[in-house]
């Protein structure tokens, strides 16, 4: 009775809707990896996993999945059927790698690779050089102002409509359309913003199956044009597998960036030697600086994983039909990974974190991610080397994806 007592009492410290724990997860995942490093949580109705090692192990493990149904239907799996008035979310994100498994995410996922090339992320730099220094130079001009509102957000954004071929006109749609869609990953949505889901799913889908046919009509140079001729063996991706793709790469490229680089700040403000060590070397500290600003405040705190065949962990057994959030926050300042892991060292060098995940389902983006992440702060080491905290910020209510509400800087 009394372990019962003490595992109930450390999962009371995991509210992932409660401002407070957003805003200071680390103490409870502290407790959690020492006390309870597999439990259940009885209000999310999820096994929490928390230790680097298992979320490390769990991520590669076949026997669990994003998804259940390439094994089974709904009833099967003791799930309920999908909304029927939420089927355009669903099916745009259904057809998308980060939900598939099996043969349908390898064969996906090889012909995305095939446009989606290192080569075409490589030749992407001066265009993410110049963005960064654009909107760099913005702030200069204003003499401050919300580092997220006028930076973080619009430098992915830009890049990626800048990749796929999005009109510039147009662009002004994307981010609203990402904001509505990506608001479904968080723990248990609420009907409005579901529905504000399911309508910015309709609409930016719509909007890139008028794109796709105008590329097949008149191919460019663009991400969309290669998707459509990307092809293996005379196998190509249909429409729909396009139109999730694009998503996709918006909402899980821009989302990691916009929060890393919020984040990222706020943790250098509260870190002042570590500031002033990477403003006299920021050459040689951006590249581990980038890599351990993702680690210390996660962007993406929490993913989701299916148990598809009964697992054992840590002498529990979990079964098959049960869902686990793995912590990668709390993993990412497990001691037993990373020698102090509390304390932000840009010059970690031993750093493995699993801010990209890990397995079949790693992050097809990271190096776009890291380019644009080592632009935007080399620009505003360079450009804005005396940039300042003008007030503390305030978190933004979500926990799967964590990020601040806005950041206001001085120059």
């Amino acid at each position: 009775m009394a372990e019962q007592d003490t595992s109930a009492d450390v999962t009371a410290a995991y509210d992932p809707w409660s401002p407070e724990f957003v805003a200071h997860p680390y103490e409870a995942y502290a407790r959690l990896r020492t006390e309870a490093p597999v439990v259940f949580h009885e209000p999310s109705g999820q096994w929490l996993v928390s230790r680097y090692a298992d979320v490390n192990a769990l991520l590669r493990d076949r026997r669990l999945g994003r998804t259940y149904t390439h094994r089974f239907t709904h009833a099967e799996f003791g799930r309920p059927e999908p909304d029927p008035a939420h089927e355009a979310f669903h099916t745009l994100n259904e057809h998308g790698l980060l939900d598939l498994e099996g043969a349908d995410h390898a064969r996906i996922r090889r012909l995305v690779s095939k446009a989606f090339t290192p080569r075409m992320v490589a030749g992407l730099r001066p265009t993410v050089e110049k963005l960064a220094g654009e909107l760099v130079d913005g702030l200069l001009r204003d003499g401050g102002g919300d580092l997220i509102a006028t930076v973080a957000e619009p430098l992915p954004v830009a890049v990626i409509a800048e990749m796929l071929g999005f009109p510039a006109e147009d662009r002004h749609l994307l981010r609203p359309w990402s904001a509505d869609i990506t608001a479904m990953f968080e723990l248990n949505p609420s009907d409005e913003t579901a529905r504000r889901a399911v309508t910015a799913s309709t609409e930016f889908s719509e909007y890139l199956r008028g794109l796709i046919r105008a590329r097949r009509a008149e191919p460019g140079e663009d991400l969309i044009s290669a998707l459509v001729a990307a092809a293996d063996d005379g196998d190509a991706l249909t429409e729909q597998e396009m139109v999730s793709t694009c998503v996709l790469l918006l909402n899980a490229g821009h989302e990691a960036t916009v929060n890393t680089t919020g984040n990222g700040w706020w943790a250098l403000f509260r870190n002042e030697a570590e500031l002033a060590r990477l403003r006299a070397e920021p050459e040689a500290l951006l590249p581990s600086a980038v890599e351990e600003l993702m680690r210390w405040d996660t962007p993406l705190q929490m993913f989701e994983r299916w148990v598809l065949d009964e697992i054992e962990l840590g002498g529990v057994t979990i079964p098959s039909g049960a869902e686990i959030a793995l912590l990668f926050g709390s993993a990412n300042r497990d001691p037993e990974r990373f020698p102090d892991p509390d304390r932000l060292d840009l010059g970690r060098t031993d750093n493995a974190h699993i801010t990209f995940g890990a397995g079949i389902h790693f992050c097809l983006g990271a190096p776009l991610a890291r380019l644009e992440l080592t632009e935007s702060y080399g620009a505003l080491l360079r450009r804005a080397p005396g940039l300042r905290l003008v007030s503390e910020p305030h978190w933004r209510p979500g926990y799967v994806i964590r990020g601040l509400e806005e950041l206001l800087v001085e120059i």
